[in-house]
């Protein structure tokens, strides 16, 4: 893998390098917009830490997330990396790789208008996957194998993560049940710190692989290499990627932060906890094991679990009914932005 300085050195003298450049920095940018504010949802909607310390503290456990688990175990960058074939012509592959990340840009700007968040990892699943199938003109593009396990992180983000929210809560209430409600409510509200930073982690851990494979799938287009099947993630990588993702949080989080931490259902500071303990114990087992799951899908449905615990009415439920109706037309939606952005592109250049 080349050094930072040569990657610039390239991108400044090879402009479709960077343009690919530009579009992979534009979604990781929007992931953290959209996506990372979901990890410091909970402890800025308790107070338990002031916004912008939050943000800073996000964007440090972003990546030391991504620097760790990369270090521990990349498979989850191997499999995003694999889930598509966009075939040998490596001209038409960088096309269809724009075409998908452009899409997935529309997408996550659109969902973030409305404040709803969306999972930017199931947007880059679907753009990748319209962008091939259009390239290809059908299924081959798709390695199946790839594909269902991305549908079994689907499963797991969404029923784990509120199963996992529900127990969690119940378990601290019983714990707590006889001690102090002043002495309990200080201990968590520092608690959720630790919780906030190790959801941050976990969100590094997941969606910092699943971008940065894209990054080197298209620097490896450029050079003309449609077939590499086996990368090395450099650390320069880790560091651009953490630190563009902590900038899209600071610009556009408090809009998402507001929808999942504060209106989707009023939380304790033993709520913020136990949903972040949750979450986070999820995306742990997901990335140990290899499976890419949302980050998005997981906190949320551990915020509704928790809220379920208590009772069901402590669930807005209009407010989760939008976005799970998001979250549905997210594979369809970005998916058919990306196929049609591939004959736009194609048809263009």
């Amino acid at each position: 893998m080349p050094s930072f300085f040569e990657f610039l050195s390239d991108a400044v003298t090879n402009p479709p390098l960077l343009i690919t450049a530009l579009l992979t920095m534009g979604v990781i940018f929007v992931n953290g917009w959209t996506d990372a504010p979901n990890a410091i949802a909970t402890c800025v909607s308790t107070r338990a830490i002031a916004p912008r310390a939050a943000i800073i503290m996000a964007a440090v456990f972003n990546f030391l997330g991504v620097f760790v688990m990369t270090m521990f175990n990349s498979t989850v960058a191997q499999t995003v990396y694999n889930m598509v074939d966009f075939g040998g012509n490596s001209k038409d592959a960088l096309t269809a790789l724009c075409a998908a990340l452009f899409a997935i840009v529309v997408w996550a700007v659109a969902a973030w208008y409305f404040g709803i968040p969306t999972s930017e990892s199931h947007a880059l699943i679907a753009g990748l996957s319209g962008a091939a199938i259009s390239l290809k003109g059908g299924l081959s593009g798709i390695n199946g194998s790839e594909w269902v396990k991305v549908l079994y992180g689907l499963g797991l983000s969404t029923a784990l993560g509120f199963i996992a929210g529900w127990v969690a809560a119940k378990l601290t209430t019983f714990i707590c049940q006889d001690l102090d409600r002043r002495k309990t409510t200080t201990f968590f509200r520092k608690a959720q710190v630790c919780g906030g930073a190790a959801m941050a982690f976990m969100h590094g851990a997941q969606d910092g692989q699943k971008f940065m494979s894209v990054f080197l799938l298209g620097m490896f287009l450029v050079k003309g290499q449609a077939n590499v099947t086996e990368f090395v993630i450099p650390t320069w990588l880790m560091l651009l990627c953490s630190a563009v993702m902590g900038i899209g949080t600071s610009i556009g989080g408090y809009r998402i932060i507001k929808a999942v931490g504060m209106d989707m259902v009023k939380l304790e500071t033993y709520q913020g906890f136990s949903a972040d303990v949750a979450a986070a114990g999820c995306l742990l087992l997901s990335s140990l094991t290899g499976i890419p799951v949302s980050t998005t899908h997981t906190k949320t449905t551990a915020i509704m679990g928790v809220g379920a615990s208590k009772r069901l009415s402590a669930v807005n439920w209009s407010v989760v009914k939008e976005m799970v109706l998001t979250w549905v037309l997210t594979f369809p939606g970005c998916g058919l932005i990306g196929y049609l952005m591939v004959k736009l592109f194609v048809w263009i250049f």
